[in-house]
């Protein structure tokens, strides 16, 4: 069958057989890298330095944006290059050897081609983010590119190389560039103690941000998001892998293994991978974990199932119009998406996508390529799956292979830092994301939100910042489970502040089902309750735009249906969207503080490989101050004051 052909390729075949669900193979992974390698570098300036894309600048401005079209399409070439042991029929690395002698010559001089100076973060430091792609795309090629540099380029590439390891980074996973600076300099005989200190810095600071169950927090905050995939793994197993360390090997390996025991079930099964977190312009590096562990051996996914993981993820977004007419990667999720954007993303942010070709860099005849796929574990039965030290919890269903995160412990408020309404970040704040929705904008109705207006500030809503997890699990047969955590609202500034007022809230679920309970602690009589629920377009059933049709929210305790609010600037998967909403007020402390909803998302239909129908609706009671929540065999009480779970387990 043929493939279709999605802008600015030229793909082979579908391969059926060896891959029932994408249809892909090897192959389109190496035609894939090819045409947007080709596309990229019809926007090269004439010595190759640079690679000026059309597109808004990034806040770093058109100079660091050309460098980061060289460094990110480089990791690339690299990936490509070097699973091809050498191969290189499109004259990739003769372009970047030329690229890299001009970017080189004159640093830091406003020129035609050379590259920016590294300098710290916060100010020009976007470039010591693009040294770990130059840096790590010389050390995979450094039989075919590197070793035969005239060694004056060498010496002017090690020192643009080391303001890396001489300038501040951003505290979080920038600290792993330095670290992969220096360890390429050790590969081709140029370490020394600086080298040396960089690597220690950058591999204790990771130590410091591990926070078990194979998840690392991106910095000294609650931050769990992609990053730990194409980041926070990625670049301490790469260096290594690539240096052959059995001792590190040793010590990251195994997280890895941990890792994707979770993050596996974070791919729908259309291949989207979760829509969560900062950065999703980056699209299918979400799967660089993935290939990681196929390459090194640490995973616990069968090679047909990484497969089915990877190439899922590739072709959602190629089938989705991720590239334009020009065959360039777009900023955006499926197309462009300026609300997904972050202030540093410019028209060569996207190609950060390049860490998916990774999985190149597995040798042709390994069964990761061999192997037949299987279903990805979205595909299979019905699971809910607790994570405690991010404070997540993944709910799948087979009937759908819709993927929903329930968070319950992942923000973007770094230690110290105030909490501004205006810093409400729609990529953390939410209780709840999917592989098939989108958060709405900031300064649109919220989705999945619970929100406070105080009697004496009418009009004001509250966002959620800073989140403190209370505890999570899952049944060992994956049947159900239940996440918890608390928050302090923020409201506008400009009136008086609330003390003691906290929300806390907990989510359980089973099946497609989701029981939302939320405790007000400290709020007056009067305050009102807002509870959204998921942002879909209105009677849109499951197609081409990978959009839900059938969901819901509707009060248990508590809270009254409200008309849904339109929010007309959409989601990175539809142009404008409805949320559905709850109101309620609050009566006084105990049970007069507490609300609750049953929230559901995807179609009813078969469960899946465990067969029967769906898992059916949760019976809810609320009596003596608690919430009991229960079904054929099992069952959860969550008592009021304080919030908390207990008696779990049959009943």
């Amino acid at each position: 069958m043929t493939a279709a052909q999605p802008r600015g390729l030229r793909l082979p075949p579908y391969d059926r057989e060896l891959s029932p669900h994408t249809g892909y193979t090897r192959a389109h992974w190496e035609a894939a890298a090819d045409g947007m390698l080709r596309a990229a570098w019809r926007w090269a300036t004439p010595r190759g330095a640079l690679l000026d894309l059309p597109g808004r600048a990034s806040v770093s401005g058109v100079r660091s944006d050309g460098l980061e079209g060289y460094a990110r399409t480089f990791l690339a070439a690299g990936f490509r290059v070097a699973g091809a042991s050498g191969a290189d029929p499109g004259g990739l690395l003769e372009r970047y050897a030329a690229g890299l002698a001009a970017g080189t010559r004159s640093p830091g001089r406003e020129d035609a081609e050379s590259w920016p100076l590294i300098l710290d973060h916060p100010g020009r430091g976007q470039p010591m983010v693009e040294s770990a792609s130059v840096a790590l795309g010389l050390r995979l090629t450094r039989p075919w590119l590197w070793d035969r540099l005239d060694e004056g380029v060498r010496e002017r590439a090690e020192a643009w190389l080391r303001g890396a390891l001489r300038h501040t980074p951003a505290p979080n996973n920038w600290y792993l560039f330095p670290l992969t600076v220096a360890g390429f300099l050790e590969s081709v005989g140029r370490g020394d103690t600086e080298t040396a200190a960089a690597i220690e810095r950058g591999l204790t600071l990771l130590e410091g941000w591990w926070r078990g169950e194979g998840w690392y927090a991106d910095g000294d905050g609650r931050a769990f998001d992609h990053y730990n995939g194409w980041a926070l793994h990625l670049y301490p197993v790469l260096h290594a892998q690539l240096a052959g360390d059995a001792a590190l090997l040793a010590r990251y390996g195994p997280r890895l293994r941990e890792h994707l025991t979770s993050f596996g079930l974070m791919f729908g099964a259309d291949g989207a991978p979760l829509y969560f977190g900062r950065s999703l312009t980056y699209r299918f590096a979400a799967g660089a974990a993935v290939a990681l562990g196929a390459l090194t051996g640490h995973t616990p996914l069968a090679p047909g199932v990484s497969r089915r993981l990877l190439s899922g993820a590739l072709r959602y977004f190629l089938d989705r119009d991720a590239l334009d007419g020009r065959g360039l990667l777009t900023l955006g999720w499926h197309g462009p998406h300026d609300a997904s954007l972050q202030e540093y993303s410019g028209p060569a942010s996207p190609y950060w996508a390049s860490k998916g070709f990774a999985a190149l860099l597995v040798p042709p005849d390994d069964p990761l390529w061999t192997a037949p796929e299987e279903p990805a574990p979205s595909e299979g039965p019905d699971r809910a799956l607790a994570v405690a030290g991010p404070g997540l919890l993944l709910q799948s269903t087979g009937a759908d292979g819709l993927v929903r995160l329930h968070n319950h412990g992942s923000d973007h408020v770094r230690p110290g830092q105030g909490e501004a309404h205006e810093d409400e970040d729609p990529l953390y704040a939410r209780f709840a994301y999917s592989t098939r929705t989108g958060p709405t904008a900031r300064d649109n109705v919220p989705d999945n939100h619970l929100a406070l207006q105080l009697p004496a500030r009418p009009g004001e809503w509250s966002v959620r910042r800073r989140i403190e997890p209370l505890g999570a699990a899952s049944a060992p047969d994956g049947a159900w489970g239940w996440a918890a955590s608390r928050h302090r609202p923020v409201f506008p500034p400009g009136g008086p502040p609330a003390p003691s007022l906290w929300v806390e809230s907990v989510t359980v679920v089973r099946g497609r089902w989701e029981v939302r309970v939320h405790r007000v602690v400290g709020a007056p009589e009067g305050t009102r309750v807002r509870l959204t629920g998921w942002a879909t377009a209105p009677d849109t059933a499951t197609g081409s735009t990978g959009l839900i049709g059938s969901t819901g929210l509707e009060p248990l305790y508590g809270l009254a249906a409200a008309e849904a609010m339109r929010a007309p600037h959409g989601t990175a998967f539809t142009r404008w969207v409805r949320v559905p909403v709850l109101e309620g007020e609050v009566r006084g402390p105990g049970a007069g503080a507490v609300c609750a909803a049953l929230a559901w998302l995807g179609e009813a239909g078969e469960a899946g490989p465990r067969g029967g129908a769906e898992a059916a609706r949760p019976v809810v009671r609320v009596a003596d101050g608690s919430l009991d929540i229960s079904w054929a065999g099992g069952g959860v009480r969550l008592a009021f004051d304080p919030l908390t779970v207990g008696r779990v387990g049959p009943r």
